[in-house]
């Protein structure tokens, strides 16, 4: 950012601040919203776009290699009639980028002109053309397409300092991808009654990142195929240069008969398991001792005066009609050996014994003990951090909300279930594209702190309000002979941390 683009955001900033300081306001005599003579124009000779952050990612398609590593790993196309594989593929993730939902929104960009302008197009695939290229997808050219696509995501962890090595935490989880579709081949009857898709997400949790989707039939069980991904994971975390391995899953992930493999290979597992009668024995007949009370950390920390907590509306009502209510009393944690029937190796189970008072209005019916169990190879951290580890895991609830609702990567809008899942995993770069622009955000100099937050913030920002901060910014248009430039027509808090990420990927990333 050279020093006459500091002073025009400055005075921007100045601009907005300004009018948004404290006013101890008079009463007004109309409406804030009072524009009233509005009148719309065609514009002459100046070409814009809403979207104007689209650019940025698009340099970031280019200095990463991806356009290059995706012509030529991919070979759909025999001849390229203009399309390469790679315009399919960054059409549809740019679709999605530019704040479009579906592909038939694709029919709106391919006819706004300042759009073409912008990424140096003539023109861009329409929405049947694109799910026919969705529809030439095998099996074996979707794992070509996830094996590139984290090819080149070695290369963006490559660029971050000696401390996110540290250690690598793997979740993994399926989603319930319902559809109102009549005729999608391999689309079946889900467990919770809804019909559609269960595809597995297998993430790494430092970074919110995808890296593998796997579409399946609605009817298959969570833990389906998840050990052979799981292992090659691991496998691209060990290549990246992580010291450490921890995966972590629900019951429907306890894998009990890859365990003792795990365990040999030095990666280390927290896992919840069922409840199994055995099990709840075995907690049973602890002595009292054995037990310790869990002490959860407050949510938030109050740095001023606590607020006067509201009423709580819902409980209320509950006591008001006398409806059945659990409350919970207290938490309890403790531990003991086992061995699972499919493995050789004793682990170590760290059980939560939640107490619970059954309720109904203002009355107590009973008192209630419920076990939850986890299965670890973990020998140093305590049983109260097995279990906030294992909590933490709901995290990739948050990311599978993302993928089905905020970049909407699992709407399945095409036929079958290949095609699918080939729209799934090239919708899915686009939430991909927001985390490798925040890991290569710099964070460097007197303002290391202050850099390092906005690198967490934007890597935790939701897909939602990426798109507002750094994609929908209004952009005019300038066409030179060598040049397409992106003149930026408003401000936003997010702007100097935006500008950051164009200087980063102006040149080439560190292999």
């Amino acid at each position: 950012m050279n020093k006459i683009t500091r002073k025009r955001m400055a005075k921007r900033k100045q601009i907005i601040r300004r009018r948004l300081r404290k006013i101890h306001w008079e009463d007004q005599p109309r409406a804030m919203f009072s524009a009233s003579n509005i009148h719309y124009q065609l514009a002459d000779r100046s070409s814009g776009i809403a979207c104007g952050g689209i650019g940025l990612v698009h340099m970031l398609a280019r200095r990463t290699g991806l356009i290059e590593a995706l012509d030529q790993n991919l070979h759909l196309l025999k001849l390229h009639l203009p399309y390469h594989e790679s315009d399919h593929v960054l059409n549809l993730a740019y679709n999605i980028l530019a704040g479009r939902t579906c592909i038939e929104d694709l029919e709106l960009l391919r006819n706004d002109k300042d759009y073409l302008d912008a990424l140096g197009a003539q023109r861009i695939p329409d929405p049947t053309t694109a799910g026919d290229f969705c529809r030439r997808f095998e099996a074996s050219e979707v794992e070509t397409l996830m094996n590139t696509f984290n090819e080149i995501r070695l290369k963006v962890w490559k660029q971050q300092p000696t401390e996110f090595f540290a250690e690598a935490v793997i979740d993994a989880d399926g989603v319930i991808a319902e559809t109102t579709g009549e005729c999608k081949e391999g689309m079946d009857l889900a467990y919770n009654g809804k019909w559609g898709y269960h595809p597995l997400v297998v993430s790494l949790a430092n970074t919110g990142e995808p890296i593998f989707l796997v579409n399946r039939s609605g009817n298959r069980p969570s833990h389906e195929g998840a050990a052979e991904y799981l292992d090659r994971t691991f496998e691209l975390s060990r290549r990246a240069g992580f010291r450490n391995i921890l995966v972590r899953g629900d019951v429907d992930f306890t894998q009990t008969k890859h365990l003792d493999r795990w365990d040999a290979d030095g990666t280390r597992f927290i896992f919840g398991i069922a409840a199994m009668r055995n099990l709840i024995g075995l907690a049973e007949s602890l002595d009292s001792t054995a037990w310790k009370p869990l002490g959860r950390k407050p949510k938030y920390t109050v740095r001023t005066q606590p607020r006067r907590r509201p009423r709580k509306v819902k409980e209320a009502i509950v006591v008001q009609r006398e409806y059945k209510n659990i409350r919970l009393c207290s938490e309890q944690v403790a531990e003991f050996a086992y061995r699972p029937t499919f493995c050789k190796k004793t682990y170590r189970i760290v059980v939560l014994g939640k107490d619970l008072s059954v309720e109904r209005g203002e009355r107590k019916l009973f008192d209630d003990i419920r076990y939850f169990f986890y299965i670890t190879n973990d020998r140093r951290k305590s049983a109260e951090e097995i279990v906030f580890s294992a909590n933490k895991r709901c995290n990739q609830e948050n990311l599978n909300e993302q993928l089905l609702n905020g970049v909407r990567a699992m709407r399945m809008p095409v036929d079958n279930l290949l095609s699918n899942w080939a729209y799934m995993v090239m919708a899915a770069q686009a939430w991909t594209m927001k985390a490798w622009l925040a890991l290569l955000l710099p964070v460097k100099g007197r303002w290391r702190k202050k850099h390092k937050a906005e690198k967490q913030a934007v890597l935790r920002m939701e897909f939602k309000t990426f798109l507002n901060a750094f994609m929908r910014l209004p952009c005019q248009i300038i066409r030179t002979g060598r040049r397409i430039v992106y003149r930026l027509l408003s401000w936003n808090p997010w702007q100097h941390v935006f500008l950051r990420a164009v200087d980063v990927v102006r040149y080439p990333l560190r292999c």
